[in-house]
C-alpha cells in the first residue's frame, strides 16, 4: 500500500488526504495547532455557547465546490444554511447595494444598472458549475470549456475600478467594489477585477452559506470521512525541518511558501527555494468578534436581513483605502467586512445575544490596535451599535499569524493575489503543485485557485500525487 503525509490540516489538507484516502493511500495529517480545520476552526470566544467563526465564515465558493460535492459530506454533518440576502454594501445616505443569490433579484434593485449587472453577471452565472471546472485549477493549461471560459475570462483581467465605470450607480459600484476587494488588492491593479467576478458569479449560482454549527463543521466533516477511509490525524504535531517528516511515498504541504522552504532547505532545488523564500505577502486583517445584544442596529432594512455587510462607504473611498493599506498606511475609515451567520444558523446565538463576526483590512504586520476604527465603522452605518455590545475576543494581524502560521503578518489570503501569483501561484510554472521534489507537493491557499474552504488546492495537488504512485 501506498503511504501519504500531509503536513497541515486545513481544508486543502484535509481535501488532499480525502483524496488520496479514497484512492487506497494510507494517509497520516499532521497537524501542529490542537484543533484541526486551519482557517476553519469556531469556537465559543465570549459567552458560553455563542459560536463564533475563527476566519472562514461565508462560503460561496465552497457550497459549489466539486470536491466538497463529490464526497456527499451531508453524510457526515455538513449542511449549510442560506441568508435571506447574501450581501449588503450600505451607503451614508442610507440606501445600498444588495446582492441576491438571483441575478434578477439583485438587478431589480439596482435601478438603471439593473440590466448592466445581468449582462455582466446572468451568463456566467448560469455556466458557474461548467467553468469552475477551469477557473478552480491551474489557469495555464487547455481549458474544459475554451469558449465559456474565454467569455467569462476577458473582464476578469481588468482592474475593478475600470469595471466598476460599467455602472452609473453608486449602488451597484460600491456592491462591486466591495466583492473586489475581498482580492486585498487596489482596485486599480490589472486583474482585481479576476477575484471579485469569481466571488459574484459562484454566489449568483450557489448563494453565500454559511456551514452549520461554524465553519469547523466543514473540517469536523472531512477528518470523520478520513477516518473511514483509513486515514490518520495527529494533532499537536508542528514540523519544521525535514528529519521530522516520517517516511513516505508522497509528502504534501498545506503551507505557505516560506514555511515549506524552511522545512525542505537545501533539498529545494535552488530556483524553487528563491521563488518560495520571496514569496509576496499581501495586507493583514484585524479580527474582532462581539457579542451583540440584540443584533446591529444598521439603518439600512436589508441590512438587517444580510449574511455579510461590506464598510466602506461609496466606491471613491473604498479604492482610496485599499491604496493606503497596500501602501502600509492604515487609513481612518478602513474596509469592514461583517458576518451576521447567525441570521441564516440561529444556534449559534444564545437568546437574544448574537455572534457578529469582524474584520478590517490593516497594513502586514500591523501592531496598532484597530477595535475602535472597526466600532467606528460600524457605528457609521448602525447608529447604537456601541450601546450593545456585552462582549469582544480580538486577534490583531500578529495575533492571526500566531494562531495560523500560514497568515504571515495577518495575511489571510496566503500570499498577495497580484497578477503572477494569481496566475502561477508560489512561482513562475505550469504545475504549480510541484516543489521539484519528486513525490513533493504544495496544496495550500498559495496555489491555485487561492483562499477559501472550497479544498480545491489540495484536491488538485493530490491527484498529481495519485498520477506520481502510478507511475513509481
Amino acid at each position: 500500500m501506498s503511504t501519504a503525509v500531509v503536513v497541515g490540516s486545513g481544508p486543502n489538507g484535509l481535501a488532499a488526504a480525502v483524496c488520496l484516502a479514497a484512492k487506497g493511500v494510507q494517509v497520516t495529517v499532521l497537524e501542529a495547532a490542537d484543533q484541526v480545520g486551519g482557517g476553519t476552526r469556531s469556537g465559543e470566544a465570549i459567552v458560553p455557547g455563542l459560536l463564533h467563526d475563527d476566519c472562514s465564515a461565508i462560503h460561496p465558493m465552497a457550497v459549489g465546490s466539486r470536491f466538497l460535492r463529490g464526497f456527499n459530506l451531508q453524510r457526515y454533518g455538513l449542511s449549510w444554511r442560506w441568508p435571506e440576502i447574501d450581501c449588503v454594501h450600505p451607503l451614508d445616505d442610507g440606501s445600498a447595494g444588495v446582492l441576491h443569490r438571483s441575478v434578477e433579484q439583485t438587478a431589480a434593485g439596482l435601478g438603471s444598472d439593473g440590466t448592466r449587472w445581468r449582462l455582466a453577471f446572468g451568463y456566467p452565472a448560469a455556466q458557474f458549475d461548467a467553468l469552475s471546472e477551469d477557473i478552480m485549477g491551474p489557469l495555464l493549461r487547455m481549458p474544459h470549456h475554451p469558449l465559456k471560459l474565454a467569455r467569462f475570462g476577458a473582464p476578469t483581467v481588468l482592474p475593478a475600478s475600470a469595471f466598476a465605470r460599467v455602472f452609473q450607480t453608486e449602488q451597484a459600484r460600491a456592491l462591486f467594489g466591495g466583492v473586489a476587494a475581498h482580492a486585498f488588492r487596489p482596485l486599480h491593479y490589472p486583474m482585481t477585477s479576476a477575484i471579485g467576478m469569481g466571488i459574484l458569479v459562484a454566489g449568483h449560482r450557489h448563494g453565500w452559506p454559511v456551514a452549520a454549527g461554524g465553519s469547523q463543521a466543514i473540517a469536523t466533516a472531512l477528518v470523520t470521512l478520513l477516518g473511514d477511509l483509513g486515514g490518520t490525524v495527529e494533532t499537536g504535531v508542528c514540523v519544521t525541518t525535514a528529519s521530522q517528516l516520517p517516511q513516505a511515498d508522497v509528502t504534501l504541504f498545506d503551507l505557505a511558501p516560506s514555511a515549506v522552504a524552511g522545512i525542505l532547505g537545501g533539498r529545494l532545488p535552488q530556483r524553487v527555494s528563491r521563488s518560495f523564500s520571496s514569496f509576496r505577502r499581501g495586507p493583514g486583517a484585524f479580527k474582532v468578534d462581539f457579542a451583540v445584544e440584540g443584533g446591529v442596529p444598521w439603518t439600512n432594512p436589508d441590512a438587517r436581513r444580510a449574511g455579510t455587510v461590506h464598510l466602506a462607504g461609496d466606491y471613491a473611498e473604498l479604492a482610496a483605502t485599499e491604496r493606503d493599506v497596500h501602501a502600509g498606511r492604515m487609513p481612518a475609515r478602513p474596509f469592514v467586512l461583517v458576518g451576521q451567520q447567525y441570521l441564516a444558523d440561529p444556534q449559534r446565538s444564545v437568546g437574544n445575544t448574537h455572534p457578529v463576526w469582524t474584520y478590517a483590512h490593516v497594513p502586514n504586520g500591523y501592531t496598532v490596535d484597530a477595535t475602535e476604527a472597526i466600532v467606528a465603522q460600524i457605528e457609521r452605518f448602525a447608529p447604537g451599535f456601541r450601546d450593545r455590545i456585552v462582549g469582544q475576543a480580538v486577534r490583531s494581524a500578529t495575533q492571526l499569524a500566531a494562531y495560523n502560521a500560514n497568515y504571515v503578518g495577518g495575511d489571510i489570503m496566503t500570499g498577495a493575489k497580484d497578477i503572477r501569483q494569481l496566475v502561477f501561484g508560489p512561482r513562475i510554472t505550469l504545475s504549480p503543485y510541484e516543489v521539484g521534489i519528486p513525490g513533493m507537493y504544495i496544496c495550500s491557499a498559495a496555489t491555485p485557485p487561492g483562499p477559501g474552504a472550497h479544498g480545491m488546492c489540495g484536491a488538485n495537488a493530490a491527484h498529481l500525487a495519485l498520477d506520481y504512485l502510478k507511475r513509481a
